[in-house]
């Protein structure tokens, strides 16, 4: 991989005012973390204020609950963000959901202004597995509508990419409320643990 080019789009990532010239009242300055190339990425729906404020990806209680899934599959926080690369649909914070319920969701725009700096990330950091997080994310890896629960518990392949799509952390989300949701993330993380992170690790074919 050129560095060049690898510095070139971080550059362009954190300078990009697209959304904001558009009428958007995002707060600008991308938000994104880890190494390029790494085998294994992960792509979230899009930074939170607490994320934005720290320039730091999934830093607040939706990342608490994240990295303790990931602990369930073998994963520790503090070598993850060493050794893999996260990012998301968006890379700005989008700003609260105009009835105070969470963030806003970023717009079908929005996700289009950004999406040429997802596909050069996909293309610069080369991963063997990708982790989709919360609906967006995995509707745009997989480039189709899928409902969570024939999502979360399945893998899948796009580009020779592995896919394993996750829930969304956040505690407004009322999806894990329910047991059998529970299950598939559970069967998720049994996915990730048992098959996708020796591959990640290179200990199989």
């Amino acid at each position: 991989m050129s560095h060049g080019r690898w510095a070139a789009l971080q550059a362009e990532m954190r300078a990009c005012r697209a959304c904001l010239v558009a009428g958007y009242d995002i707060v600008p300055g991308a938000i994104f973390s880890g190494p390029a190339p790494a085998p294994l990425m992960l792509i979230g729906q899009a930074p939170g204020i607490t994320e934005a404020q720290v320039k730091r990806p999934f830093n607040a209680s939706s990342g608490t609950r994240l990295f303790q899934w990931l602990a369930r599959a073998g994963l520790d926080e503090d070598e993850f963000r060493r050794r893999y690369y996260m990012t998301a649909v968006t890379k700005c914070y989008p700003g609260k959901h105009p009835k105070g319920k969470g963030d806003r969701k970023p717009s079908a725009a929005e996700q289009k202004l950004c999406r040429p700096f997802l596909e050069r990330e996909l293309a610069l950091v080369r991963p063997r597995v990708v982790l989709a997080v919360g609906g967006l994310a995995i509707e745009t890896v997989l480039g189709r509508k899928v409902r969570l629960d024939e999502a979360v518990g399945a893998r899948f392949s796009v580009d020779g990419r592995l896919v394993l799509p996750l829930p969304h952390p956040s505690g407004a989300s009322l999806w894990l409320n329910r047991p059998e949701n529970q299950a598939r993330l559970e069967r998720a993380l049994a996915i990730l643990g048992d098959e996708l992170l020796p591959l990640v690790e290179g200990r199989t074919g």
